[in-house]
């Protein structure tokens, strides 16, 4: 072979989907597929399995099995000539090493996929019968089970069927099977067949027409007596067959085992006799049954045996099905069970737990039985054992909403395809995710993913366990559910004590305090009452998902006192989808935005969906328009500066709704994936706001002292976050003053005149009132505290002239006009552009004053007893060495580059990169870093509703942040831990770039 041609198939067989090249060209050079080596169909065909590599690999094997020459060519002969065959065959080879086994060893099985009718697409129970007709023993029960799994493996791969089908022809399978199997030990003992009847009952899965490839068959078995036989004799041939059948079934032969056959599920379980009759079935199920045990029933479907005896067993329990909802603690058993199912999976697996984790399958199946048994009772068409249907007749019902049920429905076949395929693979009992990277690809790619298959699988698979994990609490946990079983049909309202155990169970912590609440709410007989019983059972599921119902539930009763006789509130709630999930999730996010609403309850209606604006942010010009205009109408100066910290009270409840709601996501919208676009939004709001308050603050100041016209001019120039437009909630405005006498006014008198502006304003933004004051600080003026609170223009020049120090330069980066005479502030930004993009960049000398001025902060001004590495200003990885690290190269390169003269970290940082200063992995380490610590401190004031750097202690706080950061309940460790990760990285690229370790 050429060195050209070996490099032609090899980039070939790469661009096919195969990981291995080199051994696939060695495979494709054998002997064995040498008359079909280079047909391009092959090629491709092979390409769109999942596992290229494993396909070709047992399609050399099963070629090598056949037993002589004309056996393979006829193989080879149909695999070109037939698209079906090949599609089919090669989709099993590269889905299944377990069924390339089978294959090898039964060479001319391959020949069950030739056949392409109708009636082979969607086999029955019949079909599956004739499959199996041939089997004398239970070896060659396997053969022909494993030719039957074959063909459905087949249909399934090639996207013929589809998952429900696919689990529904493999419980049919699994029927045939049972049926041949039972004939077997039947027919090894005529005399015990022939003195009973024995009905066998399937239940689970294969009960419910929903299968997996390799799952326990569970069963009940039903005896009585023939006519004329003694009935103890008749139980104990009954006996005898079940047990010889569940051993055919289960036992390992050369050829393996088909499946375990486990009837634990019959009345008390292992203890209990392995066949009772229909009377013994019934009494048991009267008197001694338990909640899970009616649940079982759900399933109960007469498979095998005497099916006339399996449907009187059906028709016999049936009705103790539909009353099991009347129980006492019916509800709370159903979720204790659940709770136990999750507690005894292994930590190190449940993450990867497809159907017993968080969010996983088990989810979706007891949400919906638990639906079922409490409103199947008086609306039969809820009474079907198969999860999908029954979740499409409860949403035909209106027991669940449309939209919750499309995409639980979309969310469980997609996991159960993923169990599907995983299990597959091997044919072995599994429901846990791969870890292996080439396990993981193949299984992406066998569910259609193939531009990247990893990634794209993990993150839809995270997405549909979310998916159901939201759903599943909000179906599983609703607060009416206890009420509606314990109520006659009809009489479903919210009762004191289903109220108690549902509050438990959502987890509140003082379910006292919740009911009192609940009460106040939604007794009596008013028309706001009845609304408010149609409101709580869902709002309760959104406060349930936040790390304090508690205080949501609380807020809400406060919002609904206030604004409960307006004629718009509760109708908004109800009519409104967004409104009332939002505010569920303001209201349970922490302290901030509760408080900002308390103070003007009627912002409510900013939530609505209806509101054009919603909580998309004000611009700067809107808010300032909307200030000065509140300012102009206002008798003095004092209620116009009211009157503006009330838009801004207004403003700072919108964004950080908007921010909450973006954050946690909603049943529509998920939440936001890119954190950099949250902390943006943020910061521009906050800082538009800020702006927009200190321009109405002036107004209204000059106005008041001196009419239309200051005798100077005045302009406000923002310093650090405030410049950068990088505000946080919690963040003081920092701000240097710059004024310059008008023509004819004296020095002296333009002084006091600013000085005056500056001291009414930032009294009047701190008066004690309903709103958040707005703190003005001017620390970084020249010689800061030390200094003037105003300078003229002139003055700046001056100082900046003779007096400047590399720190001043520094902090004058984030310089930029927010308020006041525009013209003034756009000459003071000319004056110190020099000094902040100074030519030819800074000096060694310079640089080396930075790096000290940085390590002496380092040392000095971390708060006592604070964690270092969790301190998200000026930790090891923090803001303080982003923005250092930033600043030293705007200072550096900002006269050559233009990109980099801009006051905003993130814009500068990747200004830096496009301008090769720092490398995309360095600049991605750093932009990630800000970005989360920025996250954090926006975090703790929205929870605590109060400034911090670091990490609430309180654990129900570090809960909330952790939610707010997209961490579930449980998962406070894996957040501090991706912090330190995260910081630790992003603190060896400042070692670097900062200090040139």
């Amino acid at each position: 072979m050429t060195p050209g041609r070996r490099s032609s198939t090899f980039t070939r067989l790469l661009r096919h989907g195969f990981t291995d090249a080199s051994a696939a060209e060695r495979l494709l050079d054998s002997p064995e597929l040498a008359p079909v080596r280079d047909d391009p169909f092959l090629l491709e065909a092979l390409g769109a399995t999942a596992d290229p590599d494993l396909a070709l690999h047992g399609l050399v094997r099963l070629v090598e099995a056949q037993s002589g020459h004309t056996a393979r060519q006829e193989l080879l002969d149909t695999l070109i000539a037939a698209k079906p065959l090949r599609d089919r065959l090669l989709g099993v080879l590269g889905a299944s090493a377990a069924l390339a086994d089978h294959l090898a060893r039964h060479p001319r099985d391959w020949e069950a996929l030739v056949t392409y009718e109708p009636r082979d697409l969607h086999p029955g129970v019949a079909e599956f019968e004739r499959g199996l007709a041939e089997a004398t023993d239970p070896i060659s029960l396997r053969v022909a089970y494993r030719r039957c799994l074959l063909s459905i493996a087949a249909r399934d791969v090639c996207g013929t069927t589809d998952v429900a089908q696919t689990a529904a022809e493999l419980a049919d399978l699994a029927t045939a099977t049972l049926r041949a199997a039972l004939a077997l030990a039947e027919k090894a003992a005529p005399q015990d067949a022939a003195v009973c009847r024995l009905a066998v009952i399937a239940m689970g899965k294969c009960g419910g027409h929903e299968l997996n490839y390799v799952s326990d068959v569970d069963v009940i078995f039903v005896g009585e007596a023939a006519d004329g036989a003694d009935e103890s004799k008749a139980l104990r041939s009954a006996t005898k067959l079940a047990s010889h059948m569940m051993r055919i079934c289960s036992e390992t032969t050369v050829e393996g085992s088909i499946w375990p056959v486990d009837a634990n599920l019959r009345p008390e379980g292992r203890n209990g006799p392995l066949v009772r009759t229909l009377s013994s079935h019934v009494a048991y199920y009267q008197r001694w049954a338990k909640t899970w045990e009616f649940q079982a029933l759900l399933k109960a479907r007469p498979v095998a045996g005497d099916l006339d005896l399996g449907a009187e067993y059906v028709a016999a329990l049936d009705p103790l099905v539909w009353k099991a909802a009347e129980r006492d603690n019916f509800v709370v058993d159903v979720q204790k069970m659940r709770r136990r199912v999750v507690e005894n999976i292994p930590a190190a697996e449940i993450d990867r737990e497809l159907k017993l984790g968080p969010g996983g399958l088990r989810d979706v199946e007891f949400a919906v039985q638990l639906l079922q048994l409490v409103h199947g009772r008086a609306d039969a068409s809820l009474r079907s054992g198969t999860t999908l249907d029954a979740l499409q007749a409860l949403a035909a019902g209106g027991y669940v909403g449309r939209a919750d049920a499309l995409q639980l429905d979309d969310a469980y076949r997609f996991l159960r395809s993923m169990e599907h395929r995983i299990q597959l693979y091997r044919l072995r009992r599994t429901h846990l995710v791969p870890e292996d990277e080439a396990d993981l690809r193949r299984l992406g790619r066998s569910l259609g993913l193939r531009t990247d298959p990893v990634n794209e699988l993990i993150r839809e698979w995270k997405r549909h366990t979310g998916v159901v994990r939201r759903l599943h609490e909000k179906l599983f946990y609703r607060p009416l559910l206890d009420a509606v079983a314990q109520l006659a049909p009809g009489e479903a309202r919210l009762s004191a004590e289903a109220a108690r155990e549902r509050l438990e169970a959502l987890g509140y912590t003082d379910p006292a305090a919740a009911l009192r609440h609940l009460e106040a709410l939604a007794s009596g007989v008013t028309r706001k009452a009845a609304i408010q019983r149609t409101l709580l059972p869902v709002l309760l599921g959104w406060f349930a998902d936040s790390a304090d119902p508690d205080a949501g539930l609380l807020n809400f009763r406060k919002v609904s006192d206030a604004l409960g006789k307006t004629p718009w509130y509760l109708r908004l709630l109800r009519d409104e989808g967004a409104a009332a999930e939002n505010l569920a999730r303001v209201l349970s996010a922490g302290r901030l935005a509760p408080d900002l609403l308390m103070r003007a309850p009627e912002a409510v209606a900013l939530l609505g969906d209806g509101d054009s604006s919603g909580l998309e942010p004000r611009g700067r010009a809107h808010l300032e328009q909307e200030i000065l205009a509140a300012v102009g109408r206002a008798e003095n100066a004092e209620d116009g500066v009211r009157a503006a910290r009330g838009v801004r009270r207004r403003e700072l409840f919108r964004t950080a709704a908007a921010d909450i709601v973006d954050s946690y996501g909603t049943e529509t919208k998920p939440a936001e994936a890119d954190q950099g676009a949250l902390v943006d939004r943020v910061g521009a709001a906050v800082s538009d706001l800020t702006a927009a308050t200190l321009a109405g603050t002036l107004r209204a100041v000059v106005r008041e002292g001196w009419g239309d016209t200051l005798p100077t001019r005045f302009a406000m120039i923002g310093m650090g976050r405030f410049g950068g437009h990088e505000l946080g909630y919690g963040s003081d405005a920092d701000v240097v003053f710059v004024h310059e006498p008008r023509e004819g006014v004296d020095d002296r008198e333009a002084a006091e005149a600013a000085n005056k502006v500056v001291a009414e304003m930032r009294r009047l933004l701190q008066v004690p009132s309903a709103d958040p004051p707005l703190l003005i600080d001017t620390d970084l003026r020249p010689e800061g505290k030390s200094g003037p609170l105003v300078r003229t223009l002139k003055s700046y020049e001056a100082y900046y002239r003779r007096w400047s120090l590399v720190w001043e330069s520094q902090a004058l980066l984030r310089a930029e006009h927010v308020a006041g005479d525009e013209e003034l502030g756009r000459r003071f930004i000319e004056l110190v552009d020099p000094l902040r993009y100074p030519a030819e960049g800074l000096g060694d000398e310079a640089v080396r004053e930075i790096r000290r001025l940085k390590a002496r902060m380092e040392s000095e001004r971390l708060p006592r007893g604070a964690d270092p590495k969790l301190h998200t200003k000026l930790g090891p990885g923090g803001l303080s060495d982003v923005e250092w690290t930033v600043q030293l190269l705007q200072l550096r390169h900002g006269w050559a580059e233009p990109g980099l003269r801009t006051t905003r970290t993130r814009e500068a940082l990747a200004a830096a990169q496009a301008a090769g200063l720092l490398g995309a992995e360095e600049a991605g380490i750093l932009d990630e870093a800000w970005v989360l610590a920025t996250r954090v401190r926006n975090a703790v004031m929205l929870v605590r509703g109060r400034a911090g750097d670091t990490f609430p202690s309180e654990s129900r706080e570090l809960a909330a942040v952790g939610r707010y950061l997209g961490y579930g309940d449980g998962h406070a460790g894996d957040m501090l831990d991706a912090y330190r990760r995260t910081a630790r990285r992003a603190r060896a690229v400042v070692d670097e770039l900062f200090y040139g370790a």
